[in-house]
């Protein structure tokens, strides 16, 4: 099972870090996608990947220990009520989505970031402490 939890925290903080600096590179980006919500056919292939994305990372990885792998398992269980959320109550979902873009935009982006060096170096075991 370690192997599972050091595969997703490369993947994982690959996405991340992949996900932050395109959007700090190219904020017109972020604009784009709260747009694209507004069309029911990408809300409804976006949730689907999601719901799809998410419970396969819980099948594969459900572990609640206060380590790192509390973060893969929190990243799969958000995903996949973020999937549920969009096809469920696409509206409201997307309201509080850019609701929380707006307001915590530069807190999540930093988020991202430093969750995304912090699973890659889980992964890789860059730096020991």
């Amino acid at each position: 099972m370690e192997n599972i939890s050091i595969f997703l925290a490369k993947f994982w903080g690959w996405y991340l870090i992949i996900f932050f600096l395109i959007l700090s590179l190219n904020p017109k980006r972020i604009i784009q996608i709260i747009k694209d919500l507004e069309d029911q056919k990408f809300v409804i292939l976006a949730s689907f990947i999601a719901i799809i994305i998410g419970l396969l990372n819980i099948l594969l990885h459900n572990f609640w220990e206060a380590d790192y792998r509390l973060i893969i398992t929190s990243i799969g269980w958000i995903t996949l009520f973020i999937g549920l959320s969009l096809f469920i109550f696409p509206k409201r979902t997307i309201v509080y989505l850019d609701y929380l873009n707006i307001k915590f935009v530069q807190l999540l982006y930093m988020l991202l970031f430093l969750i995304g060096i912090f699973l890659l170096n889980k992964g890789y075991g860059i730096v020991i402490y």
